[in-house]
């Protein structure tokens, strides 16, 4: 069975970036065969990178915080997606915590997140979007990961709760882009 992993780096539970990372989710559930499961860091405690380098000799993180049984389920998935608001012009510090932790537990451990499928996801209130989209790509593609491409950018707008869902290009283009990750994903597993 193909597992994605969805995560929602936005500090609102069930906000804009919920509602489309679970979108994502919800049509590559529908390609057989794959199982999903969305996270949320909302409430969570994932702190930054200290850069103490300890994970070169431990190849874990010493800070004892929320992100290790999100990682697992991270290093177990065969598709990563990555959701974030923009604040500020780029992804949420919450995104960024759990990107350099993961980043760099991944590479020390041999690269694990090498092959795997995924890619990122966007929700702006004007602008921003392109700066975050990229900001999250890097993660992607530095880990050695495969992005596939979508109808367009996996972007949406919207700011209160539940104006995302208005964005009906954006819905569609982040639902074909989570069906393009299972796709890809269930061929590379054959």
């Amino acid at each position: 069975m193909i597992k994605i992993v969805g995560i929602s780096s936005s500090p609102r539970h069930e906000g804009n970036t919920d509602f489309l990372v679970k979108e994502a989710l919800a049509a590559a559930r529908d390609e057989q065969g794959v199982e999903i499961e969305f996270i949320s860091l909302a409430g969570r405690n994932i702190q930054p990178c200290d850069g103490c380098r300890s994970c070169r000799k431990t190849k874990t993180c010493h800070i004892e915080d929320d992100l290790p049984p999100i990682y697992t389920k991270m290093e177990e998935a065969d598709g990563i997606i990555i959701g974030s608001p923009v604040y500020f012009g780029s992804a949420t510090p919450q995104a960024k915590s759990l990107i350099d932790r993961a980043g760099y537990i991944q590479g020390r451990r041999g690269d694990t997140f090498r092959g795997k499928v995924g890619g990122p996801i966007v929700v702006a209130r004007r602008a921003g979007q392109n700066f975050t989209l990229a900001q999250l790509l890097f993660f992607f593609l530095v880990t050695e990961m495969i992005v596939p491409g979508a109808s367009y950018w996996n972007i949406a707008f919207g700011r209160e709760k539940g104006e995302a869902t208005q964005d009906k290009e954006g819905v569609e283009t982040v639902r074909d882009f989570g069906r393009k990750v299972a796709s890809l994903a269930k061929k590379l597993s054959t």
